[in-house]
């Protein structure tokens, strides 16, 4: 995994009026009570569907997809969706513009992030990504095999799995070089005969009158502004979701190829100004 990536400056957050800030609380206070009715409902069905169903986890992803797609909803984020999600056995790898991809891909279908383990850490959204399932991964070597077991366990149990690649968040107007170290997770003989790869591309179109960029996350922004913002805007822009073909894991020799096949069909997915 990078360390966070630092590209053109930042825009300076705009002040914020009076009516910023009650978009901000007619926005804000439904995403909260959705989250509190639903995520406690979550933890409630977690225990017997683990005892019955085990690593399946039939349940609680429908919860976690209704939550995604009421919240794009009320904050009034369109979404565009091309192509379809993969059937059978694999997992996904997408570019990665800021924190509204969590809610933007899982909204679109049922899944698992695959986050570094910081995230386990941070005060709110880490609590939300243990409470979903999300599976964190150390950037210590000495842990790579008994996290390639956990991404064969997870994904023999049907669940699919996001990574990001990138390996941090960006301005959302361009394609990061792929980080190929979680690739070779794929490539074991138990599980790249049955295992695809969906390369997914998001495409943020920014608010009439906003930065381009209004929707990434990088460098040194801060996550609380940056969450206001979009709260606080007067109308938002959209979110278009290309799911390319998949990838047949037993297709490609070994991780560089995989890897860079699958990023070159992300980039291609971005509009022509956008593939640096």
């Amino acid at each position: 995994m990078s360390q966070t990536w630092y590209g053109p400056a930042a825009p300076e957050p705009r002040a914020l009026g009076w009516a910023d800030w009650l978009r901000i609380g007619l926005r804000g206070a439904p995403l909260l009570i959705l989250l509190i009715l639903c995520f406690p409902l979550l933890l409630l069905l977690r225990w017997p569907e683990r005892v019955i169903f085990g690593q399946a986890r039939p349940i609680t992803p429908f919860i976690t997809q209704f939550v995604c797609i009421a919240a794009c909803r009320i904050l009034g984020l369109g979404r565009v969706i091309h192509g379809r999600p993969m059937i059978g056995a694999g997992a996904y790898v997408a570019n990665h513009v800021g924190w509204l991809d969590i809610f933007v891909l899982s909204a679109s279908k049922r899944l698992y992030f695959v986050a570094k383990s910081e995230v386990a850490g941070w005060p709110g959204i880490g609590w939300l990504a243990r409470g979903t399932g999300t599976v964190f991964i150390a950037r210590d070597r000495r842990h790579a095999a008994a996290q390639t077991q956990l991404f064969e366990d997870r994904l023999r149990a049907g669940q699919r799995l996001l990574f990001f690649p990138e390996g941090t968040s960006s301005d959302g107007r361009r394609v990061l070089p792929f980080k190929t170290t979680l690739f070779q997770a794929f490539h074991n003989e138990r599980l790249s005969a049955i295992l695809q790869i969906q390369p997914v591309t998001l495409i943020y179109q920014a608010p009439l009158g906003e930065d381009a960029c209004f929707y990434g996350w990088w460098g040194d922004m801060a996550l609380g502004p940056a969450i206001l913002s979009v709260l606080a805007a007067p109308r938002q822009g959209r979110v278009t979701v290309v799911y390319h073909p998949p990838l047949k894991v037993s297709d490609y020799p070994d991780r560089k190829t995989l890897a860079a096949t699958a990023e070159a069909a992300v980039r291609a997915g971005l509009p022509p100004e956008m593939r640096d």
